[in-house]
């Protein structure tokens, strides 16, 4: 089973609160080539009493309290879903498009990484609210999550399974055009597709570029680290709500003649790249992930090595990646 480790970059809280972008590369398949102790001091003839001390609790005092917050937390979950609730008969006449909202979401998981402390891993504390999350847009729409399988299932099964839980239906595939077809056909699906070039997946970003059909909408996992549980870098695809978009990195399906070794470091240094032979114009078929506003960088650049740019459209976009180095918050 391939590992996906993850890119080293700066801690969490940059700038506006997220990473700046992550070292980039060109992803090629090409067939050529602390507690604190204190004391208290009763005043003379005073009755003070005494705090309660955690040593004197019972452990039938203990198991009290770890019902008491699961029963709590249950009210919650059961509040959350009466908002729910609500929240559906607003959306009927005021949204359309996925349910899935990938701003929002990018957003709630970086703040649960911000204010998250304490023993519990952070691994389990991700996957719990992605449950929460993923059940609840479930329960406002209907959905169900195609995946591609091809670059091997049981990576792709962890991904989808640890972002979107069981409740929702899981669809496997072999190949990213099924998912393109399946997604374009459906009425608020997403489509998982691994993130890095494949063997025979061909250029399947470029069934993206019609207006009608699905876009690239999100980069999974959102926050990113060492040894995660669900480490494979995978693209959602669907069709969402212009406002529901989140365009901190832009997603471009290009076309270039003229493609070579050398262009590999010059676009590295730029973006992150799949590229895939394109033999109608001798060339490559890229799918350039790029800051907002830096495609025009990532276009000069090829020129200036004797590139040809022959076709270029927006295909997507999503959250910048966002990666912890932060040992308390991964799970040994």
């Amino acid at each position: 089973m391939p590992r996906f480790p993850a890119r080293s970059g700066r801690q969490a809280g940059g700038q506006k609160g997220v990473n700046r972008p992550l070292a980039l590369g060109v992803n090629v398949f090409f067939a050529f080539g602390l507690n604190d102790t204190y004391q208290v001091f009763q005043l003379p003839g005073s009755a003070m009493p005494k705090p309660p001390r955690h040593k004197d609790q019972s452990l039938a005092d203990l198991r009290h309290e770890i019902d008491r917050i699961d029963e709590a937390m249950h009210a919650l979950l059961i509040e959350r879903g009466e908002i729910i609730e609500r929240l559906i008969a607003v959306k009927k006449t005021e949204e359309t498009g996925s349910a899935f909202r990938p701003a929002r979401e990018a957003d709630m998981m970086r703040r649960l990484v911000a204010r998250h402390h304490g023993n519990l891993p952070l691994d389990t504390v991700e996957s719990i609210w992605r449950v929460i999350i993923s059940t609840f847009t479930y329960v406002q729409a209907p959905f169900s999550v195609h995946a591609d399988l091809s670059a091997g299932d049981a990576s792709m099964r962890d991904s989808a399974r640890f972002h979107f839980g069981f409740t929702v239906p899981f669809v496997p595939h072999m190949g990213a055009s099924s998912i393109v077809e399946a997604v374009t056909e459906s009425k608020g699906d997403l489509g998982l597709i691994p993130a890095f070039a494949t063997a025979g997946a061909g250029p399947w970003w470029a069934a993206l570029e019609f207006g009608t059909a699905p876009k690239i909408i999100a980069r999974l996992p959102f926050v990113e680290r060492a040894n995660h549980p669900a480490a494979m870098p995978v693209f959602v695809i669907s069709r969402v709500a212009t406002g529901a978009m989140v365009t901190e990195t832009e997603v471009w399906s290009m076309r270039v003649s003229g493609w070579r070794a050398a262009a590999v470091n010059t676009v590295a240094a730029l973006a992150d790249v799949i590229a895939v032979p394109d033999r109608a114009f001798d060339g490559a078929a890229l799918l350039v992930s790029v800051e907002r506003g830096g495609i025009g960088a990532v276009a000069d650049a090829l020129v200036k090595i004797g590139a040809s740019i022959r076709s270029s459209a927006l295909v997507g976009s999503h959250a910048t990646r966002y990666t912890i180095t932060d040992k308390r918050h991964t799970s040994s």
